[in-house]
């Protein structure tokens, strides 16, 4: 079985060099080591130093040679759309309030489905409507790595959580 350890971003590697590719949610997405098959049967490991987000268009370079391309898969998302009266960046830092994941672009915001955030959102004055499309939400304000809401300092910070859930520094 073939391995990658190695990750090139998108517009990065020789798309010639396309030995495969792989279609996943965005749950399925932050790996770090993980046995895959291809889109088209290729068989191999995922092996990274350290678990991460596979975005679209990204190369898993293959330590026999070639890339498998990642590809998001379309899942169930819903559609987020200023109404009268109201701004997009209101409704995005209503969203970032609640810790959701959320991807922001210039003229709609998608998230995943939830009841409960949707009625807020229409109480807001916002439009909403479900749609199937790839998701790549907002990696956060601490990088890529801030998956967990509750580890607000990211990978590679000064601070670590204690065992009763306080913050404390390295220092």
């Amino acid at each position: 079985m073939d391995r990658a350890a190695e990750i090139l971003p998108a517009g990065q590697w020789p798309v010639s060099e396309r030995r495969d590719s792989v279609t996943l949610p965005h749950h399925d997405r932050f790996r770090r080591r993980i046995r895959l098959c291809g889109d088209h049967g290729l068989d191999f490991l995922l092996d990274l130093p350290e678990a991460r987000v596979l975005h679209h268009g990204e190369g898993l370079k293959l330590a026999g040679g070639g890339y498998v391309e990642v590809i998001a898969a379309p899942e169930p998302l819903v559609e987020i759309l200023p109404g009268p009266g109201i701004s997009l960046a209101r409704l995005a830092w209503h969203l970032g309030n609640r810790h959701l994941p959320a991807e922001i672009q210039a003229e709609r915001i998608l998230i995943g489905e939830d009841h409960v955030i949707i009625d807020m959102l229409k109480g807001l004055g916002a439009s909403v409507r479900p749609v199937l499309a790839p998701f790549e939400p907002e990696g956060g304000a601490y990088g890529q790595h801030n998956h967990d809401p509750k580890h607000p300092f990211g990978h590679g910070s000064k601070y670590h959580q204690h065992a009763d859930g306080t913050w404390h520094t390295h220092d």
